[in-house]
């Protein structure tokens, strides 16, 4: 099993509209992903490791999928529609990391 995650780095002066994110773009990705993708998570920044401090990440998603190979064959014929609707919701370049889940 493998993990997509989608980070987004808290940036000073840049938002992220999660209502949006949640509401609109990650339901699409779910859509254009199915069925190779096996889940879905979206984390919301609120802090970072001690109290007080920004969170290093305004969000994150991770997405599960049985191989890099699934993965790629999904999101290939879809990468251009989900990549142009990302100044929809923030002006963020998200990081890409792709993760072999161990447990």
């Amino acid at each position: 099993m493998i993990k997509v995650s989608v980070l987004y780095p808290n940036q000073e002066g840049k938002t992220f509209n999660m209502d949006y994110y949640l509401n609109t773009h990650m339901p699409m990705v779910a859509a254009r992903l199915t069925p190779a993708c096996k889940g879905i998570s979206v984390e919301q920044g609120i802090s970072g490791g001690l109290r007080g401090t920004a969170p290093a990440y305004l969000a994150l998603a991770h997405l599960l999928f049985d191989s890099v190979q699934a993965f790629e064959s999904a999101f290939v014929s879809h990468a251009s529609e989900i990549m142009a609707d990302i100044p929809n919701y923030t002006a963020i370049e998200p990081i890409l990391q792709v993760s072999e889940v161990k447990m």
